[in-house]
């Protein structure tokens, strides 16, 4: 019988196989369905380009707000008020916090108020209280009285403002004696022209006060001069440990401290 097709012998194998030719329209629907997945997937890949490396793609309809939400940028002081402080003010009337909240630091002591005062127990590493009322940013003189209770460092790191700058009052830190301001040019306290050292005792009320003007800050520990600096042109800040305190607000580093008598009064311009 007539084979129509070629025949191959595998003598190895003993079989034998038969080669069948494609006919021309199945060919070429073959070839038309590899064009249509190629293009199909070609297109896939231009149209769905997220909008950076690490941006899922967004729609327009996603992009624009929702009714109701609001869209501004955070503050980069989490406590701070638009309030102004326009009169000599009391910070504390020592009976409530009120207007001061209790500093997230984590690991920090107990605050509570108790004869007139505010306290704040020794923590792990620092216990503090921020301001969230009014304020004031510059021309202004904080008045306050404050105390160590127990420990060996700073128990009175008063962070304020400074224009839109924040920088930090340091009372008996470094051991326990060293005073001066959190940053000057990006040095701390023990490393700039406003430190110095001072004897305190634990229990005992020290009167402070801080002047802030456009042009200079300055500083008294019971009526003496502490601090007397020139700022312009000078780069004001503060250390990372204090970023909780702003744009007001007292600390405490391993130590127990309290402060009462919490006064502001604007300055003329």
């Amino acid at each position: 019988m007539d084979n129509k097709h070629p025949i191959i012998r595998n003598n190895l194998l003993h079989h034998t196989y038969v080669i069948r030719p494609i006919s021309l329209p199945k060919l070429f629907c073959t070839i038309f369905l590899l064009l249509a997945v190629t293009l199909g997937a070609c297109r896939r890949k231009t149209t769905s380009t997220p909008t950076s490396p690490n941006e899922p793609n967004v729609s327009q309809e996603q992009a624009t707000a929702e009714p109701g939400v609001s869209q501004e940028l955070p503050k980069t002081e989490p406590n701070a008020s638009e309030e102004i402080i326009t009169t000599e003010t009391s910070l504390f009337d020592g009976k409530t916090l009120g207007h001061w909240a209790i500093t997230d630091f984590g690991g920090q002591g107990k605050v509570y108020v108790k004869d007139g005062a505010i306290y704040m127990e020794m923590g792990n590493d620092m216990t503090g209280i921020n301001w969230k009322g009014p304020l004031i940013r510059m021309n202004y003189e904080i008045t306050l009285e404050t105390m160590r209770i127990s420990g060996s460092d700073f128990f009175c790191g008063l962070t304020f403002p400074v224009a839109e700058n924040p920088c930090s009052l340091i009372l008996g830190g470094w051991g326990g004696g060293l005073c001066g301001l959190s940053n000057i040019d990006y040095y701390d306290a023990a490393n700039n022209e406003t430190t110095s050292f001072a004897s305190f005792e634990d229990n005992k009320w020290y009167r402070v006060r801080l002047r802030v003007t456009p042009d200079r800050i300055q500083a008294w520990l019971d009526d003496e001069e502490l601090v007397n600096i020139e700022i312009t042109g000078r780069k004001i800040d503060i250390r990372a440990e204090v970023d909780l305190s702003q744009p007001l607000g007292i600390a405490t580093w391993q130590t127990g401290g309290a402060a009462r008598n919490i006064r502001i009064r604007p300055l003329e311009d």
